[in-house]
C-alpha cells in the first residue's frame, strides 16, 4: 500500500517536475511545494476571483430589496460529470464512474438534459464552483464548461459550498429573516417544518422533484405561486441548477441552490436550524 502511494505521489507530482526542469540544471533544495507556490504566484493575474459568503449575502439583500432576479447555483462532481458526458467523456465512462447520477436526478446519456443544464449555468447570476483538486471536481471544471461552449471567465463565481458558508456564518439566518420562503425538493416538507418551527415564514412547499422529467412541473408550480414568496430554497440534486436559474431569469425571483443543507436542517431538533 505504501509503495503504491509513493508511486502515485511520484508520478502525479515529482515526475512532472522532474520532466519540466531544463537540461543542465538541478532543483537543488527546492521542493515540489516551493515550485507549486511560485507557479501559483506567477499565475495570480490569471486566477479567477470568488465572491465570498458576505458578498453573496449582500447580493441577495440588494436583489430582494430592489425586486431584482438573482440565482445562485452550485456545480459539484455530479453536475460536472453530467455536463461532461459525450462532451469530455463518453457516456459509458460517466455511467461507470458516477453511478450516483441517477439518484441525483440525471440519467446518462441524456443530451437534452445536459444541454438544459449548460444553458442554466450560462443563465445563472452566480455559479458556485469546487475548490477541491480531486479528479472530478476542480480539474474537470474547465473541460466540462468549455465542452459545452461556456467561457468560465464570463461567469461570476463563488465556492460550490456557498450554501454551507452562508449557513455557518449566520448569514443565511439573516437572509431568511422576515422573508417569505418557498422550499423545493424531496426533503422540503421536513426542512420547511424545521424552518417554520424556528420562526421563519414558509409560505410554500413543492415536493417531490423526480429528476429532470419533473423540472417543468416544479417551475410551473413555483411560477403560479410567485407572488407568495420572496426567496426560493431549491434542494433537488442536479435539477436544482435548472430550477433556480429559471425562477430568477423567467419570473424575476431570488433563488438559492440549497443542496444537502436541506437534509441537515430537516434533521435538526425542533426550534433549531
Amino acid at each position: 500500500m505504501e509503495e503504491a502511494l509513493e508511486r502515485g505521489r511520484y508520478e502525479g507530482g515529482e515526475l512532472l517536475l522532474e520532466q519540466a526542469v531544463p537540461a543542465g540544471f538541478t532543483l537543488g533544495d527546492l521542493t515540489l511545494q516551493d515550485v507549486i507556490a511560485a507557479g501559483v504566484d506567477a499565475l495570480r493575474p490569471r486566477l479567477l476571483p470568488l465572491i465570498d459568503a458576505a458578498g453573496v449575502f449582500h447580493e441577495f439583500e440588494a436583489a430582494l430589496a430592489e425586486g431584482r432576479p438573482l440565482s445562485v447555483v452550485r456545480l459539484g462532481d455530479g453536475e460536472l460529470l453530467a455536463l461532461s458526458h459525450d462532451r469530455v467523456y463518453e457516456a459509458a465512462v460517466v455511467r461507470r464512474e458516477a453511478p450516483f447520477l441517477a439518484g441525483a436526478g440525471m440519467a446518462v446519456p441524456d443530451h437534452a438534459a445536459r444541454d438544459r443544464l449548460a444553458a442554466a449555468v450560462r443563465q445563472a447570476s452566480i455559479v458556485g464552483v469546487p475548490l477541491s483538486r480531486r479528479r472530478h471536481y476542480g480539474p474537470l471544471l474547465g473541460p466540462a464548461l468549455a465542452g459545452n461552449g461556456i467561457d468560465i471567465r464570463s461567469l461570476r463565481l463563488t465556492e460550490s459550498t456557498i450554501n454551507y458558508s452562508l449557513y455557518q456564518t449566520g448569514l443565511l439566518a439573516r437572509l431568511m429573516q422576515g422573508r417569505r420562503l418557498l422550499v423545493i425538493g424531496n426533503a422540503a416538507p421536513g426542512t420547511a417544518a424545521r424552518l417554520a418551527a424556528a420562526g421563519y415564514a414558509v409560505t410554500g412547499v413543492i415536493s417531490p422533484v423526480r429528476g429532470f422529467a419533473d423540472i417543468d412541473r416544479v417551475i410551473g408550480e413555483a411560477a403560479a405561486a410567485r407572488d407568495s414568496y420572496d426567496l426560493a430554497l431549491v434542494a433537488a440534486g442536479i435539477p436544482a441548477v435548472v430550477i433556480a436559474a429559471a425562477l430568477a431569469a423567467e419570473f424575476g425571483k431570488a433563488a438559492l441552490d440549497f443542496g444537502h443543507l436541506a437534509d441537515h436542517i430537516a434533521a435538526r431538533p425542533p426550534g433549531e436550524i
